[in-house]
């Protein structure tokens, strides 16, 4: 059997043969199996082992552990090993070393401290990734490649001599000119006009680190080219050697990248790296956050965007940790399965846990796996092996997909300048999070979806978009969203959109610009909210109290909007809070405000998106409801994220796809507990 074949789910490890014994891994990998484990994934941190110097290459240790997987019956990932280039390469070519925004050069020592743009790295990379190809894609144990380890982990900035020139060549190929490219920076403001290419260079250090936003902007666009790139010089020479039926993938995701492009150009699957745990990180800890370790569901959601069927290449099995940094405590009882199980809600076929075992040395000594230091028989293992039997009994779930009639349109022009623009990012960060909420809370499934990877017909099957804050808007994307409206959707925006162009320059046109017919629009003022409000001004609503958050743009109708609620407080009380815009089939909603998520509740109630299976099953606010389907079939993942037993109530007769009984009325659910239900031929979405 191999990996995401739509035939059954299945789990792995991550194992590393180089930290132990040979004498062990017979024993490991008869362990594995004995648990349902049927994959590892091993190598990607393995360069100076396979090219102990330059032009020197020995494959023995992991031609002898692909000999022992063969002969259990392993399935093997094979990782190219270039987030972790040898000493002797660095100490020989520093070119090949990322630094830091002053220049400072990272230093052999951690990992992922190259950049992509040398040449000399590149063809060093190209040469041990061909060579391992050359070794081991023949092999019959080998069903998988994983290219590099987390692109754009660690450090997604990139400020190495290498990269100045490739941004440089970059800058050419998309301007043409230097005029045309100051033109696009608006380098006439605080004199910072170009006059050659040589005075180009990647964002330097400067006072307050003030930097130009235009060329931040191109600066991430040229982060993802060049990590795009990289990948795929990677990808076409493992191409050339790849058995049939055997994938390329790599694991993520991080910032700085456009990832559809990177599975597009390069990758057969994506895979995401889901820990959970991360929540309860002694540094990052939040008592009010009461979504926590079930934010990740966000992340999985963003990941289901560039793949709708993934993988995870590393799941949280123990505590994580670096000696350095990141403190977090083993997952309690029930936490390993709960973790599983929401990121196969999500649309993962195929979950490896991270790690086998406990390194015994070296930074990552405090990331435990699920065997700790000594291999003894521990309650992760014994977790281990329910999940196995457990991904038995839901194998006929695999290759559904995700459903959901709610989406959260984004792109990656507004993700990057949401990363340079504090402005963008307080609104945007305000609106996700409360977006998010509102629909786990109401249980309401949704996707993301980039309007810059999806056609019409995709956007159409959703009853419902939001676009928080669209600053950036152009001309094509309007159209489409004036179709989607126009053949009966509803569509929501926030504050602050439409008021940028691709380059970051603020329109001369009234607001909201390109979007002002669509939503019958028109913005007369606009400001962030005075802290004597605490960020809030509300609003009124058809007697619905709404919060209007951060910022408040002030709305009159144009054309033949309506104004739905006024602001009932701070100078402008009286002003236009929403507009609706009937459009074609569909309606349009402007709401001047960032979103709380009580606001996005309301909204989910008022357009009839909330609770979609509320005639199905009723759940307290601790549990997520996430839904697959395949074929005529429907598949409700209930997860429970409290440390106290809940009750659901089942309207009538379900099929619980773990105990194989019917199940109807209040039910109860362990802390931290899983129900799997099936509905036939309901139609309900």
């Amino acid at each position: 059997m191999k990996l995401l074949d739509e035939k059954q789910i299945s789990i792995g490890t991550c194992y590393y043969p180089e930290h132990w014994n040979p004498s062990v891994w017979e024993q490991d990998l008869a362990r594995m199996l004995a648990v349902g484990i049927k994959t590892v994934r091993i190598a990607e941190f393995g360069w100076c082992l396979m090219e102990p110097a330059e032009g020197e290459f020995d494959f023995s240790l992991f031609d002898s552990f692909l000999d022992a997987a063969e002969k259990a019956g392993m399935q093997v990932i094979v990782g190219t090993p270039t987030a972790t280039p040898p000493a002797w390469l660095t100490e020989k070519y520093p070119e090949v070393l990322n630094a830091d925004v002053q220049g400072n050069l990272y230093r052999h020592g951690a990992r992922r401290h190259y950049n992509y743009n040398s040449p000399k790295y590149q063809k060093l990379c190209g040469i041990i990734v061909e060579k391992m190809a050359q070794a081991y894609a023949g092999r019959n144990c080998v069903v998988g490649w994983q290219i590099d380890n987390e692109l754009n982990c660690e450090v997604d900035e990139f400020y190495s001599e290498s990269d100045t020139l490739a941004f440089r060549r970059f800058l050419k190929e998309k301007y043409g000119s230097v005029e045309k490219l100051n033109q696009a920076w608006g380098t006439v403001v605080w004199s910072q006009n170009y006059s050659s290419w040589d005075e180009v260079f990647v964002p330097r250090f400067t006072i307050h680190n003030t930097v130009n936003p235009h060329e931040v902007m191109d600066y991430k666009r040229f982060i993802s080219d060049s990590c795009c790139r990289f990948a795929k010089m990677q990808s076409d020479i493992l191409r050339k050697y790849v058995k049939d039926g055997d994938f390329i993938t790599t694991n993520g995701m991080f910032g700085n990248l456009d990832n559809h492009r990177l599975r597009e150009e390069s990758l057969d699957v994506y895979m995401y790296d889901s820990y959970p745990n991360f929540a309860y990180c002694l540094e990052q800890y939040d008592e009010k956050d009461h979504m926590k370790d079930r934010r990740w569901s966000r992340n999985l959601a963003q990941t289901r965007a560039v793949s709708p069927v993934f993988g995870i290449m590393e799941q949280q099995s123990g505590a994580n940790g670096w000696n350095t940094r990141m403190m977090a405590p083993t997952p309690e009882p029930g936490q390993m399965t709960l973790w599983t199980m929401q990121s196969i809600a999500h649309g993962a076929d195929y979950v490896s846990f991270f790690r086998w075992r406990t390194a015994t040395v070296g930074t990552e000594i405090y990331w435990h796996g699920i065997l700790d230091y000594s291999g003894r028989e521990n309650r992760r293992l014994a977790e281990a092996r329910a999940i196995g039997e457990m991904t038995e009994k839901i194998g006929r779930i695999a290759g559904a997909r995700y459903k959901a009639k709610v989406g959260i349109v984004t792109d990656y022009d507004n993700q990057f300048d949401a990363g340079l623009d504090k402005w963008h990012e307080l609104v945007e960060r305000q609106s996700q999070k409360a977006l998010f909420e509102a629909c786990q809370c109401t249980h309401t499934p949704f996707d993301y979806c980039y309007i810059d990877h999806m056609s019409p017909e995709e956007l159409a099957k959703y009853e419902v978009l939001f676009y928080m804050h669209p600053v950036i808007m152009t001309r094509e994307r309007a159209e489409l969203l004036e179709e989607y409206v126009k053949q009966g959707g509803k569509l929501v925006f926030g504050c602050r959109s439409a008021y940028k162009d691709r380059n970051g320059h603020c329109v001369e046109e009234k607001l909201p610009c390109f979007l002002q017919t669509l939503t019958g629009t028109d913005v007369t003022e606009y400001s962030m909210i005075s802290p004597k409000y605490n960020g809030i001004v509300k609003a009124d609503w058809d007697g619905t109290v709404v919060e209007t958050a951060v910022f408040n743009d002030l709305l009159s109708p144009a054309g033949k909007g309506e104004v739905l609620a006024r602001y009932s407080e701070n100078y402008y009380q009286g002003e236009g809070a929403l507009i609706r815009n009937r459009y074609g089939s569909g309606e349009a909603y402007y709401f001047g405000g960032a979103f709380t998520r009580d606001t996005a509740e309301v909204f989910l109630k008022k357009l009839g998106a909330a609770e979609p299976y509320g005639n199905v099953l009723t759940l307290p606010q601790c549990c997520e409801l996430a839904v697959r389907a395949k074929g005529d079939k429907e598949y409700l993942f209930v997860l429970n994220y409290s440390d106290e037993q809940q009750e659901i109530g089942l309207q009538s007769a379900l099929d619980n796809v773990l105990t194989g009984q019917k199940e109807q009325g209040m039910m109860k659910l362990e802390p931290y507990g899983i129900a799997v239900y099936e509905l036939k031929n309901k139609g309900l979405l």
